[in-house]
């Protein structure tokens, strides 16, 4: 899971917006949900999945895996299954080439000394001093890393990732130490310079604690397709700190890494169950509970509290319907546990039938943080290119318990508190937020699948890929309170029709007076006018999407949402008024872009970039403008998935270039149409035709 770039207020109306009413559900319904769920037993489930090493395809992931369905039977849920994805290194599932599986059998990193003093006896003794263990912390050992016996000198290169980095520096044969993750140095300094194996102290993931606990130890990651296959080890700043003092000084420093480790053809594995829909027309429709089961170990929050979390909402909805105390849903809610991305792309790409199923996703990464994480919990809407109420429906459930969480806190008295014995009970205090990238969402929401979903998440989180991403730094409270607002989600989309269509439009309504606060915060921005209205004709195209986004769950016999159109258009232009459009005139035409059927997926995935793979195939050496642009709300990654998102046969390239530029700040016309260009000449999309001037 990666970092949130935009965090957007909550609704306009704020605290007390829906006051002591539960929105959507009737009260009986949220009563059972809020009295079965249970953060204890969400965090139980954590401890256990903790415990082990969970790396795609290894022995680890399969044990979690088994942890998971084990608990998945025992609950009662039906369809209980390990799916299996061959991953070989050769095998692609739309734009994800699968990666080898990846098994530890140990490894370990000492330094080599001498010793004067042996039983009081003045006399020389080598002796090695242990620095790192996979036994003990197998996160000191980088992903990928190889099997190896090395006895070598360390060399420190700093960052490591320029040539600059080595000059004057003999690393031939010897162990670099950077600052840089292992697979950004691994082909400059032992493809190019030769060094037998890397030590880092990459602090990734950053936020305003970094670097203030020395002793932390990264997550690390070397390339999976590299030909220059090396091992790496990550150590804590402290670590590396002592070591660049001694080796400023003039000391040498030799250390032994013993690895007996690397990749072979193995599976990704993905977990799933089902509590069946009970209308038989519509029980082959799908709302999906989705999380990713992989990280090192601990991994606690990331993400071992989404996937707790969901097998938590799979246990309360079955018990719940199973007594009689909810109804059973018209649709089937499905739960998933894949490897992160990578699990994803091989589940809808290698089952196309769970594409065609699944109609809406309820996914967590990370929403267990409790105070010391320092983690801010976020319901994320979904990007601009797939407009859809979904979100909204969390949002209504997230703000509800925001304002009982707060009330409780505040006087003690409150109707719903969601407060877990083991846990805390401070406020919630949920963030509504605009689309961030980093995690399965994305998966589903990309053009070629186009499935909407709530993304829920903490972020900051001070422990992120470290060694004390614990157990103990996870609140009961916040498991049930995310499983709250994800079980209630999720229930209410799986027996949604029309008989909920306008309290569904009434949350549409809410959104666009929020929506033309923020046109005005982000034109403000702006130095050229012009782009503020772009942006606000943007959100008001925005309008019919949003609302034909009903459609989805709920046949709208009666048309309800064809005012709803009038009025939620309304409520953007009344609050927009001033800002000016423009008239564009293109040499050469305006052309439109179509997206291909296949290959299906992200440009960029786990471990595997298919455009830059493609891109270098033709002879390119440099890459488009586009993807190291840096906006005012986004950068090239952001730009880019959204750009091949918008290209759907129907707007013109210019249009393309007003949309993400509402998304995440203006654009150059000239780099998003290069873009498209190099998309086009790699095969992903295709021009169809010229566009009108505006």
């Amino acid at each position: 899971m990666k970092r949130i770039v935009v965090v957007v207020a909550g609704l306009v109306l704020g605290v007390g917006a829906w006051g002591q009413k539960p929105p959507l559900l009737a009260e009986k319904e949220v009563a059972a949900i809020a009295g079965e769920i249970s953060g204890e037993t969400a965090k139980r489930n954590l401890e256990g999945i903790a415990r082990f090493h969970r790396q795609r395809g290894s022995k680890g992931f399969h044990e979690a895996a088994e942890l998971v369905a084990e608990r998945l039977r025992g609950y009662g849920l039906s369809d209980v299954a390990i799916l299996q994805f061959p991953a070989d290194g050769k095998i692609f599932y739309g734009t994800q080439r699968s990666r080898p599986a990846w098994d530890v059998e140990s490894a370990e990193m000492s330094e080599m000394g001498f010793t004067r003093e042996v039983m009081g006896v003045r006399e020389m003794r080598l002796v090695e001093i242990q620095i790192a263990s996979y036994e003990h912390e197998p996160v000191v050992l980088a992903e990928d890393s190889g099997s190896a016996d090395v006895k070598a000198e360390l060399v420190d290169v700093g960052e490591g990732t320029n040539e600059s980095d080595y000059a004057g520096k003999d690393v031939n044969g010897k162990i670099v130490l950077v600052s840089a993750q292992p697979g950004a140095v691994q082909d400059l300094a032992v493809g190019k310079f030769g060094a037998v194996g890397i030590v880092s102290y990459a602090q990734n993931q950053k936020t305003a604690w970094s670097g203030e606990n020395l002793d932390a130890i990264r997550w690390g990651h070397l390339e999976t397709f590299s030909e220059n296959k090396t091992f790496a080890f990550m150590v804590s700043l402290r670590t590396a700190r002592a070591f660049q003092e001694r080796l400023r000084k003039g000391e040498k420093i030799s250390l032994r890494a013993v690895v007996k480790a690397g990749q072979h053809a193995g599976n990704y594995e993905v977990v799933t169950a089902t509590i069946p829909g009970a209308d038989r027309k519509l029980q082959e429709e799908e709302i999906a509970f989705s999380c990713h089961l992989d990280h090192q170990r601990p991994g606690a929050n990331d993400n071992a509290s989404g996937c707790a979390t969901i097998l938590e909402v799979a246990r309360t909805l079955q018990k719940l319907i199973g007594d009689g105390k909810l109804t059973r849903p018209a649709r089937t809610i499905r739960f998933i546990f894949p490897p992160e991305i990578e699990g994803t792309l091989a589940l809808l790409n290698g089952k196309p039938e769970f594409l065609k199923r699944i109609k809406a996703v309820v996914h967590m990464d990370m929403v267990g943080g409790g105070p010391e994480t320092k983690a801010v919990f976020h319901v994320t809407r979904g990007p601009m290119s797939l407009p859809s109420f979904v979100q909204d429906v969390a949002w209504a459930f997230a703000e509800w318990v925001n304002e009982e969480s707060y009330q409780f806190a505040a006087t003690g008295k409150v109707a719903y508190p969601l407060v877990s014995p083991e846990g805390g009970k401070e406020p919630l205090r949920a963030e509504y937020s605009a689309y961030t990238m980093g995690s399965d969402h994305d998966v589903y929401q990309d053009s070629s699948f186009g499935i909407p979903a709530i993304y829920l998440n903490d972020w900051p989180d001070r422990f992120i890929h470290t060694n004390l991403d614990s157990a103990a730094n996870i609140d009961a409270t916040k498991l049930k309170r995310a499983g709250f607002i994800g079980a209630a989600s999720g229930y209410f989309l799986a027996q949604m029709g029309d008989k909920d269509l306008q309290a569904v439009i009434d949350l549409l309504r809410l959104r666009t007076l929020q929506t033309a606060k923020e046109i005005h915060q982000k034109s403000a921005q702006i130095n050229t006018p012009c782009d503020g209205g772009e942006i606000a004709r943007f959100e008001g195209d925005q309008t019919r999407p949003l609302a034909e986004s009903l459609t989805r769950l709920a046949p709208d016999t009666n048309g309800m949402r064809w005012p709803a159109i009038g009025i939620i258009g309304k409520n953007i232009l009344n609050n927009t008024e001033g800002i000016c459009g423009r008239t564009i005139l293109l040499p050469g035409g305006n052309p439109v872009f179509r997206r291909k059927l296949a290959p299906r997926g992200p440009m960029g995935v786990f471990g595997f970039n298919y455009f830059e793979v493609a891109w270098a195939k033709r002879g390119h050496s440099t890459k488009p403008k586009l993807l190291e642009y840096e906006g005012l709300w986004g950068g090239g990654e952001e730009y880019a998935y959204e750009v091949l998102n918008f290209a759907d046969g129907k707007r013109t390239a210019y249009e393309i270039r007003d949309a993400v530029s509402a998304e995440y700040g203006p654009v150059p016309f000239e780099m998003v149409e290069e873009y498209l260009k190099a998309l086009e000449e790699i095969g992903v999309v295709e021009e169809t035709k010229q566009g009108a001037m505006k």
